[in-house]
């Protein structure tokens, strides 16, 4: 997969943004997460050295960026947290020109933060209504992930 923009959603403290960046040097990534302590964070990682790194303090759910505007929008660990889910899918596959990849639980927690299990069929019928039908699905253990394109 060749790409040159990443927007990572809820990116938290960067456990998948920093090995990706020492990986992927030459991708401009976007992050945008709602707590403003791990956005002050990761835009001092930036100023410290991952120039190629812009944070957010944004919710997704408010569509920030135009059609089109990320080669991939990646959602790890992060939709099973969204009150309106719907609409961070449907801003995810606009806001993606090629991928958006998703993880979640793939059963009951006892995270009291996890306010939807979101199993394959309702990943789904959610990609399908934003208008993303192409889905692979995988797991690891405990997590259901995600490929969609149009």
């Amino acid at each position: 997969i060749e790409f040159e923009t990443l927007l990572d959603v809820g990116s938290g403290r960067g456990v998948f943004l920093l090995p990706f960046m020492e990986e992927f040097p030459h991708v401009q990534v976007t992050s945008l997460d709602l707590l403003d302590k791990r956005v002050t964070f990761l835009n001092e990682l930036a100023a410290g050295g991952y120039s190629q790194l812009m944070a957010y303090n944004k919710n997704i759910c408010g569509q920030l960026f135009p059609e089109n505007s990320f080669d991939v929008v990646t959602l790890l660990e992060v939709l099973e947290h969204i009150p309106e889910v719907d609409k961070a899918v449907k801003a995810a596959v606009k806001m993606a020109r090629k991928y958006v990849v998703v993880s979640v639980p793939s059963k009951e927690d006892d995270n009291p933060e996890h306010i939807h299990l979101l199993t394959k069929p309702i990943l789904t019928d959610l990609f399908a209504k934003a208008g993303c039908t192409n889905l692979h699905f995988d797991g690891v253990p405990n997590h259901l992930i995600a490929v969609a394109w149009r």
